[in-house]
């Protein structure tokens, strides 16, 4: 993204040339990255948390409150998110949606699926995250994995 970022400014104000496909791709590169870095990031155990009180926490309190994050916040939010962008999704892939653009970038659809893909690979991630968080509690809750 940033060496083609850098092609688009050189070529803009160094040869009065640009492509709008190229400008697109850029944007679209950036989109995916967020969207498929979420999941990515939460199974990293690297995404943003105000832990004011959550380092202060025993293990099992940070596993109740990283599981019920998951259950009560993301997959609500998720599940929201799927149903709301099935039908806009749908629409796009019927029409086999392009840019706007003249000379934009052709297969808008293939973005957009990126729209119900992130939240069912972050509810996928979520899940994950808290079971791995009370499977590594020591005692009752963990002794059966072996």
């Amino acid at each position: 993204m940033v060496v083609l970022t850098g092609l688009v400014v050189a070529l803009r104000y160094a040869f009065d040339q640009g492509w709008i496909w190229m400008q697109e791709l850029v944007t679209w590169m950036h989109a995916a990255v967020f969207m498929l870095a979420a999941a990515y990031t939460l199974s990293r155990d690297e995404h943003v948390r105000v832990d004011i009180f959550y380092r202060r926490l025993s293990a099992r309190g940070r596993a109740v409150v990283d599981t019920a994050g998951v259950v009560l916040l993301l997959l609500p939010t998720c599940g929201w998110m799927v149903y709301t962008g099935l039908d806009y999704v749908a629409a796009s892939w019927g029409m086999l949606e392009s840019s706007r653009e003249t000379g934009g970038m052709p297969g808008l659809f293939l973005l957009k699926t990126l729209i119900v893909i992130t939240p069912a690979l972050l509810a996928l991630e979520g899940v994950a995250f808290a079971l791995r968080a009370w499977l590594a509690l020591p005692g009752p809750v963990a002794e059966g994995r072996d």
